[in-house]
């Protein structure tokens, strides 16, 4: 019995394209590009709050007028309270792998994050892309922490 096969000639441009797509978004979410924070315009974690994370437990967003500069990165702070805190340690505030995707960052990736999907751990803060992954990330979390701890210094160490 002879089976017949669709000639895919005319796919092979769509699957090239396709692939080449694909390699750049792989590029990008597998390179810090210079940036060891995560930042939009500057701005480091989305204009959130760190220190909110802590007193708060919930991500509250940082006004201009409660700015400082670490890293070569503007944080902004809900408060001046909050400003000072930060100002006094920011190593303790400043969220594991710069505010990168934490299970991201266990599979090698740079990942951007979800304000809302975070979690402390042993006083560190730990952002995630979404709140699905972060579920994900939460089910073995030291697994997680290790990979990404040893992804984080090689990618750190570049």
């Amino acid at each position: 019995m002879k089976l017949g096969f669709m000639k895919t000639d005319f796919l092979s441009p769509f699957f090239k394209l396709t692939a080449l797509l694909l390699s750049f978004v792989l590029v990008g979410c597998t390179s810090l590009g210079g940036e060891l924070t995560f930042q939009d315009k500057g701005v480091a974690v989305n204009g959130y709050d760190v220190v909110a994370y802590f007193s708060e437990q919930q991500p509250v967003t940082g006004k201009v007028e409660y700015s400082s500069q670490y890293n070569n990165v503007e944080w902004l702070f809900s408060s001046e309270q909050n400003k000072i805190m930060f100002e006094q340690d920011q190593q303790y505030y400043v969220p594991q792998y710069g505010g990168y995707c934490a299970y991201g960052m266990s599979k090698g990736f740079v990942v951007d994050t979800d304000p809302n999907a975070f979690t402390i751990l042993n006083n560190k803060l730990y952002l995630n892309y979404s709140l699905g992954v972060r579920e994900t990330w939460l089910n073995d979390t030291a697994v997680y922490i290790e990979r990404a701890d040893k992804n984080w210094q090689e990618k750190t160490a570049k």
